[in-house]
C-alpha cells in the first residue's frame, strides 16, 4: 500500500515536470519562430497526434499490467485493411462504414485475447508474444491487401481524420472521450485497482485473490480495441489502408508513455501523464517540421530520448531508494 501511494506521489510531481517542459517548449519555439502559434500550426498539431496517442493508452495499459504490446501497429493496420474492404464490398454505404468500424474493432477484441491468453496463461513473456505478433497481424495485412494500399474509401469515412465540430477535429473529440472514460476505468473500477496491484506484485496480487489471467485478459483485450480505433482514425486520415503505416508508431508509443510515467516494471503510470506526454512529442515534432529536420533525424532522436528518460529515471529511483535507507 505504501508503494502505491509513493507511486502516485511520483506521478503527480511528473506531470507538473511534464506541464513545465511543454511550456518550456513553446515559449522557446515562439522566440525562434512565430509560425509556431499560428492557427494552421496549432490545427495541424490536433489532426496529428490523436492517432498515435490513442496507441499510447494502450502501450499504457500494458506496461501498468507489468507487460508491453508491440504489436498495436501491427493490430491497428489489420484492422483498419478489414474495414476497408466491408466499407468497399458493401457499396460505401453508411451502413457498410458502421459494419467496417464494428469489424474492425471485434478483429482488435481477438488479437488482443489472443495475445493476452499467450502471456497469461501460457506464461510466454510479453514482449515475445507482442513482436511475434506484430509481425503476424502485419503479415495478414499483406496477404489481403497483396501488397499495395487498398484505395477508394468514401468521404464520409475520411471525415473521422479529417473533419471537425467547430475547431474541434473529429479524432481530437475521440481521443479526448478515450482519455477520460480509461481514466474513470483505472482510477475509480475493480478492474483498475487490480491492474496496479498485479503490475506491483503479480505473486502478491495472485495470493491475494485476483485473477492474473483475467485482468492480462482485458488488459490485452482493452489494447487490441484502443488498436482498432487508432486503425480507423489512420485510414480515414489517409484516405486508404495498408500494411505499413505508422510502422514509427511502437518507437513513439514506448518514448511517450515512459516520459509520461509509466513504469517499465508495472504498477505505475496515469492517464493525465500520458496525454502531456503525447503533447509534448507532437510539439517536438512540430518544431522539427518547422525547422525543416529529416525524418532520419527525428527518428534517431525518439531513440536517444527514450535511453536517455529511461535511463535518467533509473538513475532518480537508485538515488531515492539510498535516500529512504
Amino acid at each position: 500500500m505504501e508503494k502505491l501511494k509513493s507511486s502516485l506521489k511520483s506521478c503527480d510531481k511528473n506531470i507538473i515536470t511534464l506541464l513545465g517542459i511543454a511550456v518550456a517548449i513553446v515559449v522557446v519555439m515562439a522566440f525562434i519562430t512565430p509560425e509556431f502559434l499560428r492557427n494552421r500550426n496549432i490545427s495541424s498539431m490536433a489532426f496529428q497526434f490523436p492517432e498515435f496517442g490513442i496507441l499510447c493508452f494502450g502501450m499504457m495499459i500494458c506496461m501498468i499490467a507489468g507487460g508491453i504490446d508491440l504489436s498495436l501497429v501491427g493490430i491497428a493496420n489489420l484492422s483498419g485493411i478489414v474495414a476497408s474492404v466491408v466499407i468497399i464490398s458493401m457499396g460505401k454505404t453508411q451502413t457498410s462504414i458502421v459494419i467496417g468500424i464494428i469489424v474492425a474493432i471485434i478483429i482488435g477484441v481477438f488479437c488482443g485475447l489472443f495475445n493476452g491468453y499467450l502471456i497469461g496463461q501460457l506464461q510466454i513473456p510479453a514482449m515475445l508474444v507482442t513482436l511475434c505478433g506484430g509481425q503476424l497481424y502485419t503479415g495478414l495485412g499483406v496477404v489481403i491487401t497483396k501488397g499495395p494500399a487498398i484505395t477508394g474509401l468514401p468521404d464520409s469515412i475520411q471525415k473521422i481524420g479529417n473533419g471537425s465540430i467547430g475547431l474541434l477535429p473529429f479524432a481530437l473529440i475521440i481521443f479526448i472521450v478515450i482519455a477520460i472514460v480509461l481514466n474513470f476505468i483505472l482510477r475509480c473500477t475493480v478492474y483498475g485497482k487490480e491492474l496496479y496491484f498485479m503490475g506491483t506484485n503479480p505473486l502478491a496480487s495472485r495470493y491475494s485473490g485476483i485473477n492474473n489471467l483475467k485482468v492480462t485478459l482485458l488488459t490485452y483485450m482493452l489494447s487490441g480495441i484502443l488498436a482498432a480505433i487508432a486503425g480507423i482514425i489512420i485510414i480515414s486520415h489517409y484516405g486508404s489502408a495498408k500494411s505499413d503505416y505508422g510502422s514509427s508508431y511502437i518507437l513513439l508509443t514506448l518514448l511517450i508513455v515512459v516520459l509520461g510515467g509509466v513504469a517499465a516494471s508495472g504498477g505505475r503510470g496515469k492517464v493525465t501523464g500520458v496525454v502531456l506526454a503525447v503533447i509534448i512529442l507532437q510539439l517536438i515534432s512540430s518544431a522539427f517540421n518547422i525547422l525543416r529536420f529529416n525524418s532520419f533525424i527525428k527518428t534517431f532522436v525518439w531513440g536517444l530520448l527514450l535511453i536517455v528518460v529511461m535511463v535518467g529515471k533509473a538513475i532518480i529511483e537508485e538515488n531515492l531508494i539510498k535516500f529512504r535507507r
